[in-house]
């Protein structure tokens, strides 16, 4: 029985690439290991992007995910396309996403970190959840986007 249940599970397992940007659908525990018993880490609210650290061949029915600087798993059923995957070339103020600004520790006022199809210009770096930081310093930049992606 176990077999079936391990051959039926990989035949509809969901894997997912590294750095590929997904959607929470709906509230859900982030988890330091793929049960449903482990220690959550904390609540994921509906309609945050994370990014995908590595696929589920391991983990069936789990996804290994970076959010707010943390690594750990949630379950596939919570993960859907990102809607900012398909975003324009250039920063649209149409859509949800507002330009904000932030007082860095030298008082300076600073871009907060914004979605952009296109490297925008004064950006430092890329988060891991798909946006641009505009960071004057190193130390803490985009810890609350999953890390930085790569500095630019």
């Amino acid at each position: 029985m176990k077999k079936l249940t391990l051959i039926l599970g990989l035949i509809f397992m969901t894997i997912y690439s590294f750095g590929q940007m997904k959607t929470i659908s709906g509230d859900v525990n982030f988890r330091t290991s793929a049960e449903i018993k482990e220690n959550k880490i904390c609540m994921i609210p509906k309609g945050t992007t994370v990014a995908i650290v590595k696929d589920t061949i391991e983990y069936i029915g789990w996804t290994k995910i970076s959010y707010n600087g943390r690594i750990g798993y949630v379950n596939n059923n919570y993960l859907k396309n990102s809607s900012k995957e398909s975003k324009k070339n250039s920063y649209d103020k149409n859509t949800n996403d507002q330009v904000k600004y932030y007082i860095n520790a030298k008082g300076e006022k600073v871009q907060s970190p914004t979605h952009y199809n296109s490297v925008p210009q004064g950006a430092t770096a890329e988060c891991n959840d798909g946006t641009y930081s505009f960071s004057k310093s190193r130390r803490g930049t985009c810890s609350h986007h999953g890390g930085v992606k790569r500095w630019l």
